[in-house]
């Protein structure tokens, strides 16, 4: 499924409506360059997780990790600064990624195995994958794949 944001608002909308749609143990990786709007995104949903709107959400590109408590736990990941699988392993993610909480992790490209790109490191079979492209300095199109056993809807998009 695709759908293109006109701006950082529709894509604040955007990250909202998948959030309210998300349940315990989801793992979303978001994938695309820098200034793609990862991070906004991440604001959306966490907003639609019921974050308080008042919370402030960064990106934890220093701390790498970030909680946040919506009505479900919010792990928020930034593997940009991680350069390798060994320092991946060595965040012990596996304790964040198969808890009751909703995972999101930015640059998720850095989890792909290197023999094998369509595989995923940390053994991430079930999850939901978001390419972010950017068309052009307003516009971004997101292209929605999910990977899971049981067939996933998403969320009505064209009532944004």
């Amino acid at each position: 499924m695709k759908k293109i944001s006109h701006s950082p608002e529709e894509t604040l909308q955007l990250g909202e409506s998948l959030g309210s749609s998300l349940g315990a143990g989801d793992i979303i990786l978001l994938f695309g360059d820098l200034g793609a709007g990862k991070t906004r995104f991440t604001q959306g949903i966490c907003y639609g997780l019921e974050l308080d709107k008042d919370f402030y959400i960064r990106s934890p590109t220093f701390t790498l990790i970030n909680e946040y408590p919506g009505r479900l736990p919010i792990y928020h990941i930034d593997l940009y600064r991680i350069d390798d699988h060994e320092e991946i392993y060595s965040l012990g993610l596996e304790e964040i990624l198969y808890t009751r909480g909703v995972t999101i992790i930015e640059w998720a490209e850095k989890l792909r195995s290197a023999r094998k790109p369509d595989k995923l490191i940390l053994n991430i079979q079930d999850r939901l994958e978001i390419n972010i492209k950017i068309i052009s300095d307003s516009q971004r199109e997101f292209t929605f794949t999910s990977f899971s056993p049981e067939p996933r809807s998403f969320p009505d998009f064209t009532l944004l």
